[in-house]
């Protein structure tokens, strides 16, 4: 599943460890937006990774679910490519 996940994070080192948990799981798109492919457990993973980092009276974190069919819907207008769009290459 193509999960969006946007952040406001006001704190400089909570912001460095929110992108770089995320580097884990997905692909910078914009400054503080990436996009993961996940199946649920990993976007649970995630979140549980996450939660750890943030002050919820301070930070935002946003998590947007698409679908297989809206996935296939995303459309780039300008520099930059859909996470998971290469061609996949096999080595023997």
């Amino acid at each position: 599943m193509l999960i969006l996940v946007s952040y406001d994070i006001p704190a400089d080192r909570r912001r460095v460890k929110v992108a770089k948990t995320l580097e884990d799981f997905g692909e910078r798109v914009q400054y503080s937006v990436f996009e993961c492919d996940l199946e649920e457990e990993y976007l649970e993973r995630l979140q549980a990774r996450l939660a750890k980092i943030v002050q919820e009276e301070e930070d935002s974190i946003r998590y947007y679910r698409f679908c297989a069919r809206c996935k296939g819907a995303v459309e780039v207008l300008g520099r930059g490519e859909i996470p998971g769009d290469e061609p996949e290459v096999i080595v023997l």
